[in-house]
């Protein structure tokens, strides 16, 4: 029995050691330069629950519009610096695009 159970013991410390992460190994840092970076609180942008009509009257027409695509409507109006997601009538998110 000692015999089994050491062998037990052996192959349970090799599976839990093959699933050790090993991704810091291949980790990649990613840096983006602080003037590339959006300052949010200064930039005016439809905030979630506004409705179509009230992002074109304080917007106007976007550049682009996509969609509406799938169920629920999930629509893109695409304005120079950012981009608004509506589902059906009403802004899910907005963001900014990036600076280049």
């Amino acid at each position: 029995m000692t015999v089994k159970r050491a062998l037990t013991g052996t192959l349970a410390t090799a599976f839990l050691l093959t699933l050790t992460p090993v991704s810091g190994a291949f980790a990649q840092e990613l840096s983006v330069p602080v003037g590339s970076q959006a300052d949010r609180s200064q930039q005016s942008i439809p905030r979630t629950g506004t409705t179509q009509a009230s992002v074109r009257a304080s917007w106007g027409q976007p550049a682009s519009i996509d969609g509406p695509v799938g169920h629920p409507p999930i629509s893109q109006w695409n304005y120079g610096n950012f981009v608004v997601y509506f589902e059906s009538d009403r802004v899910i998110h907005s963001v900014l695009t990036p600076q280049r």
